[in-house]
């Protein structure tokens, strides 16, 4: 799975890109945001592209360039703001429960890929995200337009 968020002005309009690939079969998914910011993207095209697989018993292996996303899950900084509840103000409480819930049904892995480099399924899914963010009728972010 490839995943790309984008943001225009951080906060701004943003949205997601996603690539499954399994075997033969590709599917893409992106979305749009009114009022979002990059990091938010970034995290939910995670929990899209997982949301999106049926199979929860083989392993996936993520691709995303947001080193924010990669890190927090692969060096467990995750593990400890769920343990503290988030405090001292860790931001995107909401998408990082949500992520915690659904990614509990897979065996994952997260790779951090360079962004806007060589790797054509990441720039597709930066393609994807950036046509979400500047597309019409875009969706609510509410968790973050709720806090804001």
């Amino acid at each position: 799975m490839y995943t790309d968020g984008s943001s225009r002005g951080n906060p701004g309009p943003g949205g997601y890109g996603v690539i499954l690939l399994f075997g033969q079969h590709r599917k893409e998914l992106s979305k749009g945001y009114r009022h979002t910011t990059n990091n938010r993207m970034e995290l939910m095209a995670v929990i899209a592209g997982l949301q999106a697989i049926t199979k929860h018993e083989i392993p996936v292996t993520v691709y995303s360039d947001s080193q924010y996303v990669v890190r927090a899950i692969e060096e467990k900084w995750l593990d400890n703001w769920i343990r503290t509840d988030f405090k001292g103000g860790k931001k995107n409480k909401d998408l990082w429960t949500l992520y915690h819930q659904v990614s509990r049904k897979f065996k994952l892995k997260m790779v951090w890929v360079k962004g806007h480099a060589d790797n054509p399924f990441n720039n597709r899914c930066d393609e994807l995200a950036t046509t979400a963010a500047d597309g019409k009728d875009l969706d609510v972010d509410e968790g973050y337009e709720d806090a804001n």
